[in-house]
């Protein structure tokens, strides 16, 4: 098995930067999602709630960001000693933030009062030590700091959907960070430990899904096949620590060091048994 996609979101539910090799730190993949945007009281922003987050590129700049948004631009830099306190679901975080010209010229562009934080140096958050571990550090990610998908799973679920009359869709819908090429579809659920690049990734906790998998990562138009759907039918939790349906597994990095394309991938410990799912009549 081998590692066919490295990808990294440097705004948080921006579009994806396909990678040939990425530097893994203990809080993740170096620049993956370092920036975010927080409404006025800090609470986090994806495309969950605001879909035209997808057609926003972003790069690491010195000092900063530089963001397009199809003919618009803008290059942000962000002072440290300017911040405010943000949330991410359930994760308080003292962030640094932009400069209000900065985000006045984004609250111009999603038509919406935003502003644009950095997960910077002098920034910590832990993710759930329940799953992770203590002092787990991690950037502005849901809730890991590395998910995991394989080709053979979205080829099971592409299998699905074309049952149901729906188009297939690309792993890009899952923003996936790494992607392994394997043969058996749902084989990552005994998974317990692998390694890649002389690293060893935890895989802690299955990923659940959510409506941002039925949208186009071009455009953030809810379009094509969903799914959500096609998972319904064999991938929905039977754990009520992870409910829903279930594409991908988080992973916890134990290691530092570089993880490239085409990259082998060990199983170093597996599990003796899969995570439960829900039988459908």
């Amino acid at each position: 098995m081998k590692v066919t996609g490295l990808n990294i979101h440097p705004l948080k539910s921006g579009r994806a930067i396909a990678q040939t090799s990425v530097s893994v730190h203990l809080d993740g993949l170096a620049g993956d999602r370092r920036f975010m945007l927080v409404d006025p009281d800090g609470k986090f922003i994806t495309q969950r709630e605001l879909q035209s987050l997808a057609q926003v590129e972003a790069t690491h700049v010195s000092g900063g960001v530089h963001l397009k948004m199809g003919t618009r631009t803008i290059t942000v830099p962000f002072d440290p000693s300017n911040r405010m306190d943000v949330r991410v679901w359930s994760s308080d975080v003292n962030a640094s933030v932009a400069g209000d010209h900065a985000n006045a010229t984004l609250s111009g562009w999603f038509g919406q009062p935003v502003k644009l934080v950095h997960v910077d140096a002098a920034a910590s958050r832990f993710a759930n030590a329940e799953w992770a571990g203590a002092e787990s550090p991690m950037s502005f990610a849901d809730g890991y700091q590395v998910l995991i998908t394989t080709i053979a799973s979205l080829a099971d679920l592409n299998v699905s959907l074309i049952s149901k009359g729906q188009e297939p869709v690309g792993m890009d819908r899952f923003r996936t960070n790494i992607l392994i090429d394997n043969d058996e579809p749902w084989e990552e659920d005994l998974w317990e430990s692998v390694e890649i690049g002389g690293i060893v990734f935890d895989l802690v906790k299955p990923c659940a899904r959510c409506i941002m998998t039925t949208q186009d990562q071009v455009t953030g138009d809810r379009i094509g096949g969903n799914p959500i759907q096609g998972l319904a039918e064999k991938r929905m939790s039977a754990d009520r620590r992870v409910p829903g349906v279930l594409f991908g597994w988080n992973a916890v990095p134990r290691g530092e060091g570089t993880v490239s394309l085409g990259d082998e991938m060990r199983v170093v410990k597996a599990r003796e048994e899969r995570w439960p799912m829900k039988i459908r009549a």
